[in-house]
């Protein structure tokens, strides 16, 4: 199984730059991250820091956001977000400037909640405009944008696959795929086996946390090991992105995977 640990939701215990080499320590040569900088255009010297902490770790990044906000104030993406748009195509020359250098191909792109003062319609256009661009944006480096159902947050108005498909329908890039993330889509009540069955060959990633309470496998009821084989025996390829929540010192325990010797 290749997984791939998110680093912004787990090793929290530690400073962010020191996650990835702690990830391989675990046994893990994958990590990836939500936006690790505080704004969509970084110091040249916060992101070769970034940069820096991924190779030096030995791992290989496999999947990075976009700016989504203020994620601890609610926020939840600016693919949506009208009156942000300079600010979103200027964040997707640095990701694609990330991803070129790290090898990193896939880029969440969370939609966005909806706001006050401003039409659904109005975000639903400005949200297409912005996902063509981000597509663009990564084509060069062989980049997939993702979008993602959510849970937890209302204004967010992606919350089943179908919603996802729709938008990407619409958006009409190549590049532009459903993140499968089994924990959200079940608590939003989506039939998860149906969209396996359905769409797991054109999935452009997964992540997983079991429910109730989004913790590691096995510490509540969802089948993800059935979920996970059953999407491979359908013709989804790539990585397992590992984004729950755990302790480190017992967040791994429920994997197969090879810890790094000691020296």
């Amino acid at each position: 199984m290749t997984y791939t640990v998110n680093c912004s939701i787990l090793l929290t215990e530690l400073p962010l730059l020191e996650r990835p080499a702690a990830a391989k320590a675990a046994g893990f040569d994958a990590v990836e991250f939500w936006w690790p900088f505080a704004s969509s255009v970084p110091a040249d010297a916060e992101v070769t820091a970034f940069e820096r902490a991924i190779t030096d770790a030995g791992v290989q990044l496999t999947g990075l956001n976009f700016n989504a906000g203020d994620m601890p104030a609610g926020d939840r993406g600016l693919v949506s977000w009208t009156g942000r748009e300079k600010e979103f195509l200027d964040n997707i020359d640095v990701v694609a400037g990330i991803g070129g250098r790290l090898g990193c191909k896939g880029f969440n792109a969370l939609y966005g909640n909806r706001q006050d003062g401003t039409s659904a319609q109005a975000q639903d256009e400005t949200a297409l405009e912005n996902l063509r661009a981000a597509a663009k944006g990564v084509a060069a480096i062989g980049g997939t944008v993702l979008l993602e159902p959510v849970s937890g947050t209302p204004a967010y108005p992606i919350k089943t696959a179908q919603d996802a498909l729709d938008v990407i329908a619409n958006a009409g890039a190549e590049n532009i795929k459903l993140l499968a993330d089994f924990y959200h889509l079940a608590v939003n009540g989506d039939d998860v086996a149906a969209v396996i069955e359905n769409h797991a060959k054109d999935f452009g990633h997964i992540q997983i946390a079991d429910n109730p309470g989004r913790g590691a496998p096995g510490t509540g009821t969802l089948p993800l090991g059935e979920w996970i084989t059953r999407s491979r025996e359908l013709g989804y390829t790539g990585h397992i992105g590992l984004e729950y929540k755990a302790a480190a010192a017992d967040a791994f325990t429920w994997a197969i995977r090879q810890p790094a010797a000691s020296n």
